[in-house]
């Protein structure tokens, strides 16, 4: 063989071995995963396998009697999704990282920096005022964070994932049921938690005045955790408050409707969602709260197995928490995460889990719907979201799941539709 023969024979041999070695690399990457499977590159809290979702919520402290249910509904969504599923796109399990913040903003900034880095998105990030704290945060690092909360500052926020209909939806459309079922021509007056929380259910009140022609007599506020509410009291009943707007979370509840009871004042108490929990159906109140206590929340009573999402959920709570008690924050939380699964499902449908990726899986989502949980909630760039406009109003009742018994389920008031998100 001539020597040019032989070099061509070596260069053909060499090529034939870089060959062999390629397909035997990508078959190695197609078996270990690393990576992913060439589709999706590794992200912040995505190791091309496993996707980690943070938590931020109280897990200790009076607002847990929230946080923990809430947390429990997420970790049931996920559940399903890991084992029933096989993780997101049938394919990456989802993990949870969860830190306590005792509903302390100071606590959930420092929680917030231990693991921003390893997760993906948080799932929820509990609180109005912990909201407030680390949201700075999140546009700096550009992550995505499902506010357990229903301010409607959340709805043009690009960083936020909120779901449901926010505060101020609420009291528009309880305080319209209200006037067009116990008296129009009544006293409205409000009693409200000190702070943004406080001032996004007065928004609400505001709003329903102007739409709906009354005036607010009066509006007294106290500090969360005051043991002393008489002042306040005494005001609303010096305003001859027939209906009272009450914004605040469990923990001054017992102390603000008890304070009432004692001095024998009985308005029409309408009460926000977070204001409630079980135990106060069953505490020495409960004579007077099925007396005189609605709650305003969303979405059907737990069990209620003729609407579709709420049948689902109850095979996964059968399934996965059997123990779990009937409680709407868990709904709440397990709505939370199913739209949390729809936001990561669209980023790998377009192939990019990144922070960057999150967010235009976001802006690209359409409709979330509820399946009957709530109201269904238009996705888009955050000019273009419409949140729902219904609520469902509670009467108490100590046989009901929860302790409430639905008196309209799923309504939205003219009043509700007209509101416009800044």
């Amino acid at each position: 063989m001539s020597t040019g023969g032989r070099w061509r024979a070596a260069l053909l041999a060499v090529l034939a071995l870089v060959a062999v070695l390629a397909l035997a690399a990508c078959g190695r990457d197609d078996d270990d995963g690393g990576g992913g499977d060439g589709d999706i590159a590794t992200a912040p809290g995505f190791d091309g396998k496993t996707i980690r979702l943070g938590v931020i919520t109280p897990r200790s402290g009076p607002v847990a009697v929230i946080g923990n249910p809430l947390t429990n509904g997420n970790r049931v969504w996920f559940e399903h999704i890991n084992e029933d599923e096989g993780g997101i796109a049938g394919k990456y399990k989802v993990e949870l990282v969860e830190r306590d913040s005792r509903y302390d903003p100071a606590t959930a900034v420092q929680q917030y920096n231990r693991i921003k880095d390893d997760v993906t998105m948080f799932v929820q990030v509990l609180g109005t005022p912990i909201i407030n704290a680390v949201l700075p945060q999140l546009k700096r690092d550009n992550i995505v964070a499902g506010p357990a909360t229903l301010d409607s500052e959340w709805v043009r926020e690009q960083q936020l994932a909120p779901v449901g209909g926010p505060y101020q939806v609420q009291v528009i459309n309880a305080v319209d049921y209200y006037l067009r079922h116990e008296g129009k021509d009544n006293t409205i007056c409000a009693i409200i938690q000190d702070d943004p929380y406080g001032e996004a259910g007065l928004e609400g009140l505001e709003f329903a005045s102007e739409q709906l022609d009354f005036e607010i007599a009066t509006v007294a506020r106290y500090r969360v955790g005051d043991e002393d509410v008489t002042a306040q009291i005494g005001q609303l009943r010096q305003a001859n408050c027939d209906a009272v707007v009450f914004v605040g979370l469990p923990e001054d509840a017992g102390t603000v409707l008890g304070t009432a009871a004692r001095a024998q004042f009985a308005p029409r108490w309408i009460a926000q969602s977070p204001a409630w929990v079980a135990a106060l159906g069953q505490s020495p109140l409960a004579k007077y709260l099925e007396q005189t206590l609605w709650v305003v929340a969303e979405g059907p009573e737990w069990g209620d197995e003729s609407v579709p999402g709420m049948a689902q959920m109850m095979e996964h709570v059968e399934k996965f928490a059997p123990d779990q008690q009937p409680d709407y924050y868990f709904t709440f939380g397990y709505t939370q995460a199913k739209l949390v699964s729809a936001i990561l499902e669209k980023a790998v449908e377009l192939g990019d889990l990144s922070r960057e990726g999150i967010v235009e899986a976001m802006n690209n989502l359409g409709t979330f719907q509820t399946d009957g949980l709530g109201g269904d909630y238009q996705y888009g760039p955050p000019e273009d979201r419409d949140p729902p406009r219904q609520s469902t109003l509670y009467r108490v009742d100590a046989d009901a799941p929860f302790g409430l018994k639905a008196i309209e389920t799923n309504f939205s008031s003219d009043a509700a539709e007209a509101y416009q998100f800044d």
